[in-house]
């Protein structure tokens, strides 16, 4: 049986039904579902929910699947403590994709073109309360370098602004941006399908950072160990991944803008609002008992979700420079893009500024990277911080780097002259690592070892 959304949700249900909750009473898919789910967190509780009574809409909605690393670890094999080393291993090992007859691809039981096209049908969410309207945020974006004929796959976010239109939005730094600018030039339409609904495996191949444009299907084949089952599209020339639950095909004209925004983003403000680009909708493919899956966005799930793929990205690339890399975190304090953790066992001075470049450059939204010795654990921020703050002198450790594309989401990014807002940043990198030979650095307290190894805290305190 190929790995989709449903066959994810029935692993849920299984493994860890704690995590997972349906929802019979009616809901508003305007604000109230994401007003549900902010209750939620409130309580410290984050399942993943499915909606089967929406107002308005006979489709299901799956929200907050993606919201915790124990899901995300359990969908690629592994645990919470392997899951970056892990994920990035399998990303390393890539499948090429294999097709399959359009009677053998679910997302093909439901056809709508032309005159047939109305993204109303679908139970779009409204979801913070000052969203210029409708947003996807779950989808992931194919679309065609023209150069190479590469497929590039991302997760960015599309206001519903009509039956037949989508807004298109995109990082100044992403890699559909660039694909996107390259049919400007040639003054060709460019061919995007938008994937909702289907196993963890996709968004976070589309999330993760890996070299050069496109692979990303691919990358969801090794994450899976298993080739993608694909279908060519009906009106776009991209590969369809089969066992999707929507697809929605259209294209980007080139020129063309409509007003969009403003937007709930990952950083917890609304950013990004004005004139963009936007896709008109050529067809839309389904299941017949399709399910539609959202993403929170500015909750714990829009973080939680982009950090972990970015993270195993990190540690494949600082691998390469560096390897002596030990672990890599993006705390969730950073919103899970913007501070960056890396371990090292390490061998030379100045090896860490060498991994903050590495991070840097593999992921523009980073805006800190703070470098540690082996001894430290990069998922405890305490111990992060207290590295930071016994081993680290801003006068030598510290490098500091201005101008530098970055986090365009966040509200202090400037532009070149530094008079209006922009895609710049200046980036920082802390090297919070002992200095060699070590030996000559004061050793770090513990308590006895050997009391720590023939102590049981129950029989002090008891069970």
């Amino acid at each position: 049986m190929a790995h989709d959304l449903r066959s994810f949700l029935d692993q849920l249900k299984a493994a860890r039904p704690q995590d997972y909750a349906e929802i019979t009473r009616e809901v508003d898919p305007a604000y109230e579902a994401i007003a549900l789910l902010e209750m939620l967190e409130k309580e410290n509780r984050s399942p993943a929910l499915v909606f089967h009574n929406l107002k308005g809409h006979d489709m299901p909605m799956v929200l907050n699947l993606t919201s915790s690393y124990d899901r995300l670890a359990m969908a690629i094999g592994t645990d919470q403590e392997h899951m970056v080393e892990h994920f990035a291993k399998l990303a390393g090992e890539a499948k090429p994709l294999r097709w399959v007859d359009r009677a053998d691809a679910p997302v093909k039981q439901v056809v709508r073109t032309e005159e047939a096209v109305d993204l109303y049908e679908l139970p779009v969410p409204v979801h913070n309360e000052l969203d210029a309207g409708q947003y996807l945020s779950s989808g992931v974006a194919l679309v065609r370098d023209p150069d190479t004929g590469e497929v590039n796959g991302g997760v960015y976010r599309h206001q519903v602004q009509g039956k037949d239109q989508l807004g298109w939005f995109v990082n100044p730094s992403n890699h559909g941006n660039y694909v996107r600018i390259r049919y400007e030039e040639l003054k060709q339409p460019m061919d995007v399908a938008i994937v909702i609904g289907h196993h963890p495996a996709l968004l976070l191949a589309a999330a993760s950072k890996i070299g050069g444009i496109g692979g990303e299907l691919f990358i969801m084949g090794g994450l899976l160990q298993e080739s993608v089952d694909v279908v060519q599209g009906e009106t776009v020339d991209l590969p369809i991944p089969a066992h999707a639950e929507i697809v929605i095909e259209g294209k980007v004209f080139p020129g063309e803008r409509h007003d969009e925004g403003p937007f709930g983003e990952w950083p917890r403000y609304y950013t990004g609002a004005g004139e963009k680009p936007y896709m008109k909708v050529t067809a839309i493919t389904m299941r017949r008992d399709a399910m539609f899956q959202d993403v929170a966005p500015a909750m714990a799930e829009h973080h939680i979700l982009g950090a972990l793929p970015r993270m195993g990205s990190l540690y494949q690339r600082i691998k390469e420079v560096v390897p002596s890399v030990q672990n890599v975190s993006l705390p969730l304090s950073g919103g899970g893009r913007t501070f960056c953790y890396v371990s090292i066992k390490k061998s030379v001075n100045g090896e860490a500024n060498r991994v903050g470049f590495v991070a840097l450059a593999t992921d523009p939204n980073i805006r800190e990277v703070v470098v540690v010795d082996d001894d430290i654990d990069v998922f405890d921020e305490k111990q992060v911080l207290w590295a930071r703050a016994t081993r680290f002198q801003a006068d030598k450790d510290l490098a500091i780097i201005p101008n530098t594309v970055g986090a365009f989401l966040i509200p202090t990014s400037y532009d070149y002259k530094r008079t209006e807002k922009g895609p710049m940043e200046t980036k920082m990198i802390f090297d919070a690592t002992m200095p060699l030979p070590s030996d000559a650095f004061p050793k770090r307290t513990r308590a006895n070892p050997e009391a720590v190894e023939r102590m049981r805290i129950e029989d002090y305190l008891g069970s």
